[in-house]
């Protein structure tokens, strides 16, 4: 696709691809740009991942990154996205829902102000063209996910605030990202967070691992299913305070509700757990943090 090669900063372009899955992305961003912490990685990412930019110093604060390398070159940029969408409206509206959305069937329609028949066949064209993906729930609203990390910032950030961008004013687009920046890496974080947890439990024989939700608002970050049987439920929190042993309660709660008899109980944080719950961890409570992402990049 379109690659620039004037003197503009923006040297990157946008392949969508079916086969690569979103660890694999993660992996090949950290290998580019050698963060130099997990933090850094995980929130650069979620902004821009699956797009080459050359080397990106990581640790530089974000708005300085997007200001700098996507909103002072929206229209090379655009150009990329338009041969994506067609520059469709529609479309456009569709995929802004699912970037400030939970991604959810109904919100979507919602969100983008459709007919639930012409929003299902426009998410049918959008994930021919591989712009986002399907996960499926039995009993429940299907969910849908962008397949590129950088097509989510841009459709929550940049698509429905073109205006300002393209005439050089980015208050809005800070204000906005000022005001999601603290949630925005939270699904990315999760979704990793299961192809780690694939990898570390992998003689647990994992049959299905995802997230589980219900339209009446109830849902677990992590759901799984092993070979023998056993049922894995968790939770991954990406804030800037411990998890602390209340957490299990809340689990305990949730699986009750969903009607869920765990055999393991896993839970990811990023900035780590009291001693209280850590005290707890054995064989059916797995608790894993930032420094354990490292081997989804060795």
């Amino acid at each position: 696709m379109y690659n620039n090669t004037k003197d503009n900063s923006f040297k990157g372009y946008i392949i969508l691809s079916r086969k690569e899955t979103l660890s694999e992305q993660f992996k090949n961003f950290y290998k580019e740009h050698n963060p130099k912490s997990m933090e850094d990685a995980l929130e650069k990412f979620a902004i821009f991942g699956g797009v080459s930019w050359g080397k990106i110093d990581t640790s530089k604060p974000s708005y300085e990154l997007i200001e700098k390398l996507i909103l002072n070159d929206y229209s090379y940029i655009r150009n990329d996205i338009t041969e994506l969408t067609d520059g469709q409206p529609l479309y456009h509206s569709i995929l802004s829902a699912i970037a400030m959305s939970d991604g959810k069937a109904h919100a979507v329609y919602k969100r983008a102000r459709v007919e639930e028949s012409v929003g299902e066949k426009a998410i049918e064209t959008l994930i021919e063209r591989g712009l986002i993906r399907l996960k499926r729930c039995k009993g429940a609203d299907d969910k849908f996910s962008f397949t590129l990390p950088f097509l989510r910032f841009w459709f929550a950030f940049v698509s429905p605030l073109f205006k300002g961008i393209r005439d050089g004013e980015y208050t809005e687009v800070k204000e906005r990202w000022q005001a999601y920046e603290n949630e925005f890496t939270h699904p990315i974080f999760t979704e990793l967070s299961h192809a780690l947890l694939r990898k570390l439990l992998k003689d647990e024989q994992i049959m299905e691992m995802g997230e589980y939700w219900k339209n009446d608002g109830l849902s677990l970050d992590i759901y799984a299913n092993t070979k023998d049987k056993k049922r894995i439920i968790g939770s991954c929190k990406y804030t800037n305070t411990k998890v602390k042993k209340s957490e299990l309660s809340k689990l305990a709660e949730l699986a009750k509700k969903a009607n869920i008899d765990a055999d393991m109980i896993v839970i990811v944080a990023k900035s780590g757990f009291s001693k209280e719950l850590k005290a707890l961890k054995n064989e059916n409570l797995k608790l894993y943090t930032l420094k354990n992402f490292k081997s989804l990049v060795e």
